[in-house]
């Protein structure tokens, strides 16, 4: 995969495959991604259909890819050396032909030269020029055009020529030019690759994307990443999280579900002793679980890349981008095409310089490349900085928001400082105790509040059963003699409403069916929200808060954003989804920025779902980035830092054209050697690839300062 054409063809394959539904290339990780229907294709056709167009997948192990890339490195070298060998000794021979017109040696010297040069010039074309032709030869065999097929046509034309003249005895031929072209453009795809490899040597933020989960030590629980899991250690999963890793199960059973992973919507029952497999949600009872194989984040990257039920987003310029790229080829086909028949009877050997270096010289590479590599060092900088994007097709489509909305609780306030206090009828310690296990069975940042104010943080009870959780309602199950209920009043069936001076957020207490009272909870506002928020109204976003809360806090939330409009209370889930619909079906593009549980599907379902989170427990399929609660303040800078990559792009975009216009001016006219063109194309490639990096680096330290 080295060019734009190859990008069209591998996202475009269910044209050439019935079954194939969808498929994305990372041109940077030389990866494709693709989702099928078993019922229409199978996975053994694919790889087949892929061999077929040449680009044969991987079929091995980690361990073994390295040794693959080695030998294929090599492969390369092999190449280049023989077609430089060949190369400088035909040049060598040429010189009596290009210091005295023909006449310098005799003619049997002139034929005997020739013949040699013939010789030299076969390992270069059957040999170094073989994975031009081969992919021209597969191109054409699909019905497609990708960027070998004019390279691979200017080199047959050449080499055909010179045989004859040689053969026939009536001119040198070409050799050198055609050797030369092949030598420079290995060397260039070579330096190419180098370059690409130079530029993504730490872009791969899997590495670093801090998924957390609470280890068992001691019979206390702790928050750790992922990464620092070992074989053997004890995982606490909670209703709703994601399982890290394979584990074996040691509570007496539990619910899997594993729709992120193979699509089934139907939960699995596991019992005690059951291996369950990384990627698999669980859903009710709590579970606690004893690691078998270490995290693999990479694969958890990859689960949450391809879980996302949205639509491939393309913004306007990048469909004008794709069209370019998809008709750059035939229209250079026919510029050099028309370039050689305007000098064919004028000079043939003009005639041949001007259709090769058309074909060598123009090249859509650059104009497919820059988006990707601009992006692609944009989210490497910001997963750094603790903001994690999905892939790069969220800062594309970050750059078109106009419209941010804002969940309350643990998104625009702090879990972690916010207090608790309880009104109602007195509990007992083993009650408290009860309540604590139930709350923290739940992800909601309410339940893990509750949870960490009931008890010493790391107690665990294996004895909840019957755990039913409702988003945006509350949440229900049996500790020992205790049914108990938590949550809104709706979900308690008290008819009720909020007693008189709870000015604050409240969860009802109901035990055994009876209503004990309520939990009122203090909220604190991140310091960071306010200028945060200022910023956003100063670069003109549209801003709204949505809220499952009464609406007690309606003047504290007017107060911090300015506004007393765009302020909706006691919203459930489905509530929300709504709102953000509404908003889109007035041409809104919204940005939805939650904590990735009740509104989950809200996230889900706007232009970009960014979820906040205090500790990364929960991991969100269905958003499009999670940013660390200590960089919420961050979201201005964010909005701005993917404007700029826009500019970036089409900046580039625009030198890419200039590039190609000046090449084509001096191609067209003859005046270009093919062999200067082979040495220009990848670096004008390389240069510009270079350029988006370095500007988007440099836009990161101005705008992202203080993130």
């Amino acid at each position: 995969m080295h060019c734009s054409s190859c990008i069209w063809l591998l996202e475009h394959l269910g044209k050439l495959e019935k079954g194939i539904l969808r498929s994305h290339t990372d041109f940077i990780q030389k990866e494709l991604s693709i989702v099928y229907d078993p019922t229409q294709t199978s996975l053994r056709k694919i790889v087949e259909k892929l061999h077929q167009i040449g680009y044969p997948p991987e079929l091995n192990l980690k361990q073994t890819d390295k040794s693959e890339k080695v030998v294929r490195s090599r492969s390369r070298i092999y190449k280049i050396g023989i077609a430089g060998f060949a190369f400088g000794n035909i040049m060598l021979l040429s010189f009596p032909e290009y210091f005295s017109g023909g006449t310098y040696h005799g003619e049997d010297f002139s034929r005997a030269f020739g013949y040699i040069i013939l010789f030299l010039s076969l390992p270069v074309f059957f040999y170094s020029a073989g994975e031009f032709l081969e992919n021209a030869l597969l191109s054409f065999r699909q019905r497609t055009i990708n960027i070998d097929v004019p390279i691979a046509i200017g080199i047959v034309a050449m080499f055909l020529r010179s045989s004859y003249e040689i053969l026939s005895g009536s001119g040198p031929g070409y050799f050198d030019s055609m050797t030369g072209l092949v030598f420079f453009m290995l060397i260039g795809r070579n330096f190419q690759n180098k370059t690409y490899q130079w530029l993504s040597f730490d872009r791969d933020y899997k590495s670093y994307f801090p998924i957390a989960v609470s280890r068992i030590y001691s019979n206390r629980q702790e928050v750790v990443s992922v990464n620092e899991l070992k074989v053997n250690d004890r995982i606490f999963i909670r209703n709703l999280e994601i399982i890290p890793a394979d584990v074996l199960l040691i509570s007496e059973s539990a619910e899997i579900d594993y729709s992120f992973v193979t699509g089934e919507s139907r939960p699995v029952r596991c019992e005690k002793g059951d291996r369950i497999f990384a990627g698999g949600r669980l859903n009710g009872n709590p579970a606690e679980v004893v690691v078998q194989q270490e995290v693999s984040q990479s694969y958890l990257t990859q689960l949450w890349n391809q879980s996302s039920g949205k639509q491939e987003y393309k913004s306007g310029f990048q469909k004008v981008v794709e069209k370019i790229s998809r008709w750059f080829v035939v229209i250079t086909l026919l510029i050099a095409v028309g370039s050689f028949l305007y000098w064919y009877a004028i000079d043939f050997n003009r005639a041949l310089h001007a259709f090769t270096s058309v074909l060598v010289i123009a090249c859509a590479c650059a104009l497919a490349l820059s988006a990707p590599f601009t992006f692609g060092n944009m989210i490497r900088i910001l997963g750094k900085k603790g903001i994690y994007l999905k892939n790069t097709n969220v800062l594309e489509k970050l750059a078109d928001i106009d419209t941010v909305v804002f969940d309350k609780t643990g998104t625009l306030t702090e879990a972690e400082n916010a207090t608790v206090e309880f009104d109602g009828i007195p509990l007992s310690p083993e009650l408290k105790k009860a309540i604590a296990d139930l709350a923290n069975a739940s992800s909601h940042p309410l339940s893990r509040i509750l949870a960490k104010k009931l008890k010493d943080e790391g107690h665990t009870n294996s004895q909840l059963s019957n755990v039913v959780e409702k988003e945006g309602l509350g949440i229900s199950g049996q500790s020992k003699q205790f049914f108990i209920r938590l949550g809104s009043s709706k979900f308690l069936n008290d008819s009720t409403t909020y007693p008189s001076g709870f000015q604050t957020t409240t969860v009802g207490l109901q035990v055994n069916g009876e209503l004990l009272g309520y939990f009122k909870f203090h909220n604190r506002y991140r310091p960071s929200a306010s200028p945060m928020v200022q910023k956003l109204k100063r670069d003109g976003y549209i801003l709204s808060v949505i809220s499952g809360d009464h609406e007690h806090e309606r003047s504290r939330l007017a107060t911090l954003i300015g506004q007393e409009e765009g302020l909706a209370f006691e919203q459930k889930p489905e509530d929300k989804v709504s709102y953000v619909v509404g908003l889109q079906q007035q041409g809104k593009k919204v940005m939805m920025v939650g904590d990735g549980l009740n509104d989950a599907v809200a996230l889900l379902n706007s232009h970009v779902g960014l979820a906040v989170a205090e500790d990364i427990n929960n991991f969100t399929p269905g958003c499009d980035g999670i940013l660390l609660s200590k960089k919420f303040g961050s979201i201005g800078a964010l909005l701005a830092f993917a404007k700029s990559g826009q500019r970036i792009i089409i900046i580039s975009f625009i030198i890419s054209l200039l590039y190609n216009f000046t090449g084509l001016w001096f191609a067209v006219q003859g005046t270009l050697s093919p062999v200067i063109a082979a040495i220009l194309m990848p670096i004008s490639t390389s240069s510009l690839v270079i350029y988006t990096v370095l500007a988007s680096s440099y836009k990161a330290r101005t705008l992202l300062k203080d993130a």
